[in-house]
């Protein structure tokens, strides 16, 4: 990806993060039951770099970006972004600091206000965050439109009255407007039929190169990152169980989950459907209330020994830019 030479500069670092949800049940609640959604996870995204998130529904992989976004507040940990720690900051700092995180998400459609037209949801956070003319604000808005392949003669149409391609552009361009440094894309295409998301992606893949953007991409699966991606990191159950840049991670897979998230893609070719190498997923995400012992996906895991069960694995690197989380890499 053709990015600037700030790619290599940390813009966000993710330390010890956990948000574990009271789910307690009772008047008295005599028994605290916590749901472990986000469970001590590490991660940094440099400048200029798309850093995608993958996992099944339930993983935490949406909670951990809300956290990032803080619309939800951490149990425990530390998120550096632009070398400021922002749960140290106050609420009329952390909102001058939103200015430069945005956030496209995954229904196009419940996250516009149906009572706004398209004109004023984009220029929603320039009256927010800007102090512009109305002249001003009328150009920076068509300038976004143009952007985003959205004709101004639709500036006065309503939500319902576009297609859910054009709804996500509309998304996409008051995620646009404050300039930001950071984008998080939580599942920004899995609403949308196939011929539509690679349209998305292709606009947001021309807007990291034409504005050096940063972003930290979502989805349930690899097959869509694959094309947008610079670093891939697979979550489980509120842990990042392996991560890699994208290259590596699709040449060669070390953790039995990733190799079968990887499997799981419809493969074209008959021949090469019941290769030996590919792993099924089987059996149901564990209550995460009561997550298991040892490695959390051993209860899914045919190459789980009493090891798995007891311990638990660390992140290591098995390369200078793999690491991965499994006693016995595959």
């Amino acid at each position: 990806m053709n990015v600037m030479n700030s790619k290599n500069d940390v813009l966000l670092e993710v330390r010890g993060l956990k948000k574990y949800f009271d789910v307690s049940e009772g008047w008295f609640k005599k028994e605290h039951k916590y749901l472990h959604a986000v469970d001590n996870v590490n991660l940094k995204v440099r400048q200029g770099e798309t850093f995608s998130i993958v996992g099944e529904s339930g993983c935490g992989k949406s909670t951990l970006a809300n956290i990032i976004m803080n619309l939800i507040e951490p149990t425990e940990g530390q998120i550096i972004f632009d070398s400021i720690d922002l749960l140290t900051l106050s609420k009329d700092d952390l909102r001058k600091k939103r200015a430069d995180m945005q956030m496209v998400f995954q229904n196009p459609f419940s996250s516009l206000n149906p009572r706004m037209r398209l004109f004023d949801i984009i220029a929603e956070p320039l009256r927010t965050h800007r102090n512009l003319t109305k002249a001003e604000l009328s150009d920076r808005v068509f300038e976004l439109m143009n952007i985003v392949g959205l004709d101004r003669a639709y500036a006065r149409r309503y939500p319902h009255e576009f297609s859910g391609g054009q709804r996500q552009r509309i998304g996409i361009a008051r995620a646009l407007a404050l300039n930001p440094k950071l984008i998080i894309c939580d599942e920004p295409v899995s609403a949308l039929d196939v011929s539509i998301q690679a349209q998305i992606l292709n606009l947001l893949m021309n807007l990291q190169k034409q504005y050096n953007l940063t972003y930290i991409f979502i989805a349930h699966g690899l097959a869509v990152v694959k094309h947008i991606s610079d670093t891939v990191a697979v979550m489980y159950m509120g842990k990042i169980v392996e991560k890699a840049s994208k290259n590596s991670l699709f040449s060669h897979q070390y953790h039995p989950y990733t190799k079968g998230l990887i499997s799981s893609v419809p493969i074209s070719n008959p021949r090469m459907r019941n290769k030996p190498q590919c792993v099924q997923l089987e059996g149901e995400l564990p209550n995460p209330v009561n997550p298991p012992p040892g490695c959390r996906f051993h209860t899914r895991c045919s190459f789980a020994t009493d090891k798995c069960k007891s311990e638990e694995p660390a992140l290591r690197n098995i390369t200078a830019e793999h690491c991965v989380a499994c006693h016995f890499p595959i």
